[in-house]
């Protein structure tokens, strides 16, 4: 058995580590206030022109005919770009100056496979390049860490994607109450065995017993949240992160995703509602941050394997392709517009030319917000971005 062969009990997964968890950093020896990440995958390749929309940018409009979005309805973030109207939920965030956009986003060399750009950036690596394990399985050991966590690492909706590999204890759920459920179904048993397949199959149900039990005390201890969260994926699922958040589980990197954004037909009404739907949530979500007081600990970062094709297809829809804005939250966040928008008449091969590297994202969360060096990216340095008070 490794790491990669965890247990399974009905959606419910618990990685096990087998051996004491090493806080490399420097500031291991402080004692903080822990830092929080939450990261929102944008399962699909999220089409970045309708996002954050070019609305003087005359090519714009000639390539998209019948899916740009009208000038007159975006909403304005600096003279040239603008948010689509169903981002309407975070303009009080970007008032606020806690929302970064982070416009041309991507790599060298784009694949436009779903399952290779993805893994790409779940593994911080170049297109040529694969590795075992996920950047954030390779950050972790240097992120400081509570002696009260109850797990390194959580999921919440899919796979461990940027968490995967490594030996940490990285839990990924659907919903709270139900891992808590599948949980009880797990007996704890303490067998002494030379057999090293089943001392690691109990070593796990064990330890997904324990945190199980551990997360429960906390969050009865906690009480429940005011704050109304929408009832759609992406709402259910960081309604769970702020609930991890709120027990105070000292969980420093929780995940979460929202699919449907493979938008190759009919993709206005689609994409209006994943991005309605996005915001409401994110709106939600800190919220109920405020609610907890945790606000000024906790950055939210976007992510998804590509952009969109600038040109809409026949389909009325666009297909894959290369780079997109991203966008962090928290009240950490030194609001505002970084990278450079891709110029829409210097295309390569019918493509959006990216001009921040995705790992600059990385490099930024890791030095900028956990304070740790960048060397869990095989020792390549990226640009910071100084969007990190």
């Amino acid at each position: 058995m490794n790491r990669r062969e965890f247990l399974k009990v009905c959606g419910t997964v618990l990685m096990c580590q087998s051996s004491p968890f090493l806080l490399k950093s420097v500031l291991a020896k402080q004692k903080a206030v822990q830092r929080l990440l939450v990261l929102v995958e944008l399962k699909g390749g999220n089409d970045g022109l309708n996002m954050l929309v070019p609305f003087t940018e005359p090519k714009y409009f000639q390539l998209r005919p019948k899916l740009a979005v009208k000038r007159d309805r975006v909403l304005q973030v600096s003279e040239t770009l603008g948010f689509n109207p169903q981002l309407t939920p975070l303009m009080d965030i970007w008032k606020q100056k806690q929302l970064a956009i982070i416009s041309g986003v991507g790599y060298p060399q784009p694949n436009r496979s779903h399952f290779r750009s993805i893994d790409i950036w779940d593994t911080g690596s170049s297109s040529k390049e694969y590795l075992r394990e996920g950047w954030l399985a390779r950050l972790l050991p240097h992120i400081p860490k509570s002696a009260t966590a109850t797990a390194d690492g959580a999921t919440v909706g899919s796979g461990a994607g940027p968490l995967a590999g490594g030996d940490f204890n990285v839990i990924v759920m659907r919903k709270v109450e139900r891992f808590f459920r599948q949980a009880q179904k797990v007996q704890a048993i303490e067998v002494d065995t030379e057999n090293p397949a089943l001392s690691h199959i109990l070593s796990v149900q064990n330890h997904l017993n324990r945190t199980a039990t551990l997360l429960k005390q906390r969050i009865a201890t906690a009480g429940r949240l005011s704050t109304p969260f929408p009832k759609t994926v992406i709402g259910r699922n960081l309604e769970t992160a702020a609930k991890l958040i709120a027990c105070h589980a000292d969980i420093p990197v929780i995940k979460v995703s929202q699919g449907g954004f493979d938008t190759h037909a009919n993709q206005q009404s689609i994409h209006d509602r994943l991005l309605g739907q996005l915001a409401e949530a994110l709106a939600a979500f800190r919220n109920a941050m405020l609610e907890t007081g945790m606000w000024l600990q906790v950055v939210v970062m976007t992510y998804s394997e590509f952009g969109r094709r600038p040109a809409e297809n026949g389909s009325r829809g666009t297909d894959h392709g290369t780079a997109a804005p991203h966008l962090m939250i928290g009240g950490n966040i030194k609001g505002g517009l970084y990278g450079v928008q891709p110029s829409l008449v210097d295309l390569e091969n019918g493509d959006l030319k990216f001009n921040v590297d995705f790992r600059s994202l990385y490099t930024t969360i890791a030095r900028r917000w956990f304070g740790v060096s960048a060397e869990f990216l095989n020792g390549r340095i990226y640009a910071l971005i100084d969007c990190i008070a």
